[in-house]
């Protein structure tokens, strides 16, 4: 057959999965009503806080180039996430704020794609301390309900640098009764592994004196080579072109 008919043979490759669902989510609801959430209604919620003491700095504000910012940095980034549990894409460049991320989620022998979308940012010193962050909360069609902050505080009298995951969740609706079911057995251990991992990966990365890593040709943010073996080599962000459609 000449290569030219062979060529039009060819079926047409299929839609990137997560693209489309990154096109989809700007229209997305959150899926669940704020005024039946923590704070206001605190009955049926999981309500988490996971603190990790990253290292220390010289009293006063942060430095330049310095813990503190580097944390940040990754924090906004996502690369805290340990890939094993939850992958990340987004578009870039664009504004962390009204951002909207794919989170591949694997459980079980399950790859999920959930939605959520970047609805407050942080950056403020309260005399006590520094504090940056920001908060996503779930979007319709993801298998949980609810809202978490990821935050990096530095303690202005002492200079200790810590990351904080401050969260409060619950089960959403899943139609589906197998995945139903190994979530109402495996889901809360998977969220706290989560939370520990996140943790650790991000001490990790910010004692590093490797840069942090830039997207790939692909988008793919990877581990410096000759870190650390086992999940830091994996990738863990997905950087999708603002301008592709």
């Amino acid at each position: 057959m000449p290569l030219a008919r062979r060529a039009r043979n060819r079926p047409a490759p299929r839609p990137d999965p997560v693209v489309r669902l990154l096109d989809d989510l700007a229209e997305r609801p959150v899926n669940y009503d704020e005024s039946t959430a923590p704070p206001r209604v605190t009955a049926g919620w999981h309500q988490d806080r996971r603190v990790v003491h990253l290292g220390d700095e010289p009293p006063g504000e942060p430095l330049v180039g310095g813990l503190f910012e580097r944390a940040g940095d990754l924090v906004n980034s996502y690369e805290f996430s340990d890939p094993a549990i939850v992958r990340a894409a987004f578009r870039a460049p664009g504004d962390l704020l009204g951002r909207v991320m794919v989170l591949e989620g694997r459980f079980l022998l399950l790859r999920l794609l959930m939605g959520v979308r970047v609805t407050d940012r942080h950056d403020e010193t309260d005399g006590r301390e520094r504090r940056v962050g920001w908060s996503y909360q779930t979007l319709e069609g993801h298998i949980e309900q609810g809202r978490l902050t990821y935050e990096v505080a530095k303690a202005l009298d002492t200079g200790r640098v810590e990351f904080r995951i401050i969260a409060h969740s619950r089960r959403a609706p899943i139609p589906n009764p197998v995945l139903r079911l190994g979530f109402r057995v495996f889901g809360r251990h998977t969220q706290q592994r989560f939370y520990r991992n996140a943790l650790r990966r991000l001490r990790h990365l910010v004692r590093d004196p490797s840069p942090v890593p830039e997207p790939g040709p692909d988008g793919v943010v990877r581990a410096p080579t000759g870190s650390r073996p086992g999940r830091f080599e994996a990738w863990t962000v997905r950087v999708v072109d603002a301008g592709a459609r």
